[in-house]
């Protein structure tokens, strides 16, 4: 396989990339990402020199269509997206811009040079919401009902990939995935947040709705899914990837401070930020059956790996600090 990673650089994309050199090394792997601020070439020090690395944006269809051309790419794995909610209230323009118009644009250098497999990374939220005390899960045949500026460009983005499929007949696959944590993962999101707030005795900002869930998904259990996916799955076909694992945002700070020994008064209560969701999770039943993936890493120990991790590894993520566009605590007066 002759595979073309877009988003590389970022957190999941790297991820996969550093899975998929590990699990097959015969295969060509071309990384290809923006370089935007929440990418870093750290993430693929211990890969960059067995892999190709193309820094350009999906929105140049030249630029696509070059590296497609150039390395002989038989296979895309759609990772580049802008995914930040928070940075997507303040500037909606950007999401809309990268994650639709950047999907269309590699989706056309795609079907014009022949690819035969266009796999492409979404997210639960493209759903909504759900209550908080339901038992619902959202399975393939869910509406799509996105609730924030992020989530409706996820979701454009995915009423683009099958468009090709049906007009073009471009052989496509899509995921949608629980929350991701793990290493390398830009301090922005929610896990890392907190770690490395607290490594530095500073108050981690929990939103006033504290009790709204997610689902938790360990990068590398993701990696896995997408693996099974491009190696299994049926042309044409949507898989859900989760753990089946939810945990509020009260309940990660103090895991996190558990994990690092930090006392529960560094936890500080912030607005929440507009169209903040309640609960979103994935019914996984179809890539369990189907294909026969299952998440192999169990939530408590990989929160506390990952906490540690950033503990470790302090020479990565400081750096990375003051690249952060977003204050999580700035969307209104905070109160303890």
């Amino acid at each position: 396989m002759r595979i073309l990673v877009t988003g590389g650089a970022g957190f999941i994309g790297s991820a996969f990339i550093r899975y998929w050199h590990d699990q097959h090394p015969e295969d060509q792997i071309v990384g290809y990402d923006a370089m935007t601020y929440a990418a870093t070439m750290g993430s693929l020090a211990s890969v960059i020199d067995d892999i190709a690395f193309v820094e350009a944006d999906i929105r140049d269809r030249d630029a696509a269509e070059s590296a497609i051309k150039d390395y002989k790419i038989d296979t895309i794995v759609n990772f580049a997206a802008e995914s930040h909610n928070s940075l997507a209230v303040l500037n909606p323009g950007l999401f809309f811009s990268t994650n639709v118009m950047g999907t269309q644009t590699l989706l056309e250098a795609a079907r014009l040079t022949g690819v035969s497999r266009f796999h492409h990374i979404s997210t639960c939220e493209v759903y909504g919401d759900l209550d908080l005390d339901t038992d619902e899960s959202f399975n393939e045949q869910s509406p799509y009902r996105p609730r924030t500026p992020y989530n409706a460009s996820k979701a454009g983005s995915d009423h683009a990939v099958r468009a090709y499929s049906e007009t073009y007949e471009l052989p496509v696959t899509i995921t949608n995935c629980a929350n991701n944590y793990g290493p390398y993962q830009f301090p922005e999101k929610v896990i890392p947040l907190f770690a490395t707030r607290a490594l530095a005795n500073e108050n981690l900002p929990v939103y006033k709705s504290s009790q709204n869930k997610r689902e938790w998904l360990h990068v590398d259990d993701h990696a896995r899914a997408i693996e099974a996916v491009l190696l299994r799955g049926r042309i044409g076909e949507t898989y859900h990837v989760g753990s089946g694992v939810e945990a509020t945002v009260d309940q990660i700070a103090d895991a996190v401070l558990s994990g690092l020994g930090k006392p529960e008064s560094l936890k500080m209560t912030v607005p929440d930020r507009p169209g903040h969701d309640r609960r979103y999770l994935l019914d996984t039943t179809k890539i369990r059956t189907e294909l026969g993936w299952a998440p192999t890493v169990e939530f408590t120990q990989g929160i506390a790996e990952t906490v540690q991790w950033y503990a470790e590894n302090e020479s990565w993520w400081a750096p990375l600090l003051e690249r952060a566009p977003v204050v999580e605590s700035s969307w209104g007066e905070s109160s303890k």
